[in-house]
């Protein structure tokens, strides 16, 4: 089969490949770049757009049932599934189009939708959706073909029609007893989600808290939360087995670290215990790629791999799976790649949100990381009870918490559990990238009355 020559190949479309692929391409490159799913990756696809449209969705159903809690008097509150679920495939169809036809128009670009996989050091054949089989190559190439959900071994879990973070968002209906199998990120937004549309909830978490990478306080703060929602939580719980009874019941056998045994029945079974990377489809040995024992590949800080001209990006290398981190990868190759720089990933700060209710914002070093690293450190930290916005909206569920360096006044890093959590870590961030001192939030003049203001109180906690 003839070869298609290339300056670049970019394989996946997600929040990395695709603005790259677009660049190299404005940029005069012969670019080729392969989606063997829709364009946009998990994020648009799968992740934060579908998702984060649902939570909006259940928020409203929420505060539509806490409406007397304000003197507003409504009637009883019921979800339509299906209508949710429609809401979020139109947003999702319009993102997803919009990224293609984007792509699509560009001169220097050829979008070819098929599966690839390396057939030498710079070539890649790909196995084409309609029909046939490419052979592309190129000098440089970029893998970023990013995650999907773990399944668990769990004894008769084959046997049974389990939910995973994508099969979840198509349900026709509200699940009666929602058993979610994992007490991390994807878990605990799903878990609320449901909860809020009117299923009952019990999540299983096999770790002795929450949210495991979390503070034990902030953990602790979220598992209350969620059971003033309603929502039963079984931490230090794994699941081993799983059956169905002939009422269509699912049964779920679980086991404590000390041995004890019990059991949780439920309509539905979400699996929700991580994602592990789309790299087993791409024959990494031909071409000389080095990953580890999961299938990550492994990369220098510079993102390249251990051949030559191939890099990686996102989620299908190990490190924290979120869409600004893939975006960020884009950035650093496009100035690596076009303008001869050499940046790298070293040192970077890693923001996130979890979108429970309230969010859950988290940038830099907790408690867990500062002690690993020997850090000294003194601790800022308020409940949101004590914050005037969060009491005249009625939302004071959560906690700010920020460490400062022991010896100096610079900001190591943040958790806030808080309405518009995500936000209120994003001024910590900005502090933190510019070097403020906490001085400085504490100080500062900020609108009354604002979330942000609460900074005043929460640094003056820490004296001069």
């Amino acid at each position: 089969m003839k070869e298609e020559r290339y300056d670049a190949i970019v394989i996946g479309t997600g929040q990395g490949g695709k603005p790259l692929a677009a660049d190299l391409a404005r940029a005069g490159w012969r670019t080729a770049v392969v989606e063997r799913g829709h364009v946009g990756g998990t994020c648009v696809n799968v992740g934060c757009t579908p998702t984060k449209t649902m939570i909006a969705s259940a928020r409203v159903a929420h505060l539509a049932r806490r409406a007397g809690d304000y003197g507003v008097e409504t009637g009883p509150v019921t979800v339509d599934l299906a209508t949710v679920r429609e809401r979020k495939r139109s947003i999702v169809h319009q993102f997803r189009t919009g990224s293609q036809q984007g792509l699509e128009k560009l001169k220097h670009l050829d979008l070819i939708i098929g599966t690839a996989r390396f057939v030498g050091p710079h070539r890649v054949s790909v196995a084409v959706r309609d029909g046939g089989r490419r052979t592309l190559e190129a000098p440089q190439i970029v893998i970023n073909t990013g995650a999907q959900p773990a399944i668990p071994k769990i004894a008769g879990l084959d046997a049974i029609e389990f939910l995973d973070s994508t099969s979840i968002m198509d349900l026709n209906e509200v699940p009666e007893h929602l058993l979610v199998i994992g007490g991390g990120y994807i878990g605990l937004e799903f878990a609320q989600m449901f909860r809020r549309f009117g299923s009952r909830v019990t999540i299983v978490q096999r770790s002795d808290q929450l949210l495991p990478h979390e503070d034990p306080d902030i953990a602790a703060a979220v598992q209350e939360i969620l059971q003033q929602d309603g929502i039963e939580v079984l931490v230090d719980h794994e699941a081993v087995e799983v059956e169905m009874r002939d009422d269509r019941q699912i049964e779920l056998h679980l086991r404590t670290s000390g041995g004890l045994k019990r059991m949780a029945t439920g309509s539905h079974v979400l699996v929700a215990v991580g994602r592990v990377p789309n790299s087993e489809m791409l024959e990494l040995a031909a071409a000389g790629i080095d990953a580890d024992s999961a299938g990550y590949i492994r990369i220098d800080d510079e993102l390249r791999t251990s051949a030559e001209g191939v890099y990686a990006i996102g989620d299908v290398v190990r490190g924290p799976q979120f869409t600004h981190i893939s975006y960020d990868d884009y950035r650093i190759l496009r100035a690596n790649l076009l303008h001869g720089e050499a940046q790298s990933r070293a040192n970077r700060l890693v923001p996130y949100t979890v979108y429970i209710d309230p969010q859950l914002g988290g940038v830099g070093l907790n408690e867990r990381h500062a002690n690993d690293r020997g850090i000294a450190y003194r601790v800022a930290k308020m409940p949101m009870s004590h914050v005037a916005r969060a009491l005249e909206v009625d939302e004071t569920r959560g906690l700010m918490k920020v460490l400062v360096e022991e010896d100096s006044e610079r900001i190591l890093g943040a958790s806030i559990l808080a309405i518009e959590g995500g936000e209120l870590m994003s001024m910590i961030q900005i502090a933190m990238m510019g070097e403020l001192p906490f001085s400085a939030l504490r100080e500062g003049i900020f609108a009354h009355p604002t979330l942000a203001e609460s900074f005043n109180n929460l640094f003056s906690s820490l004296g001069d």
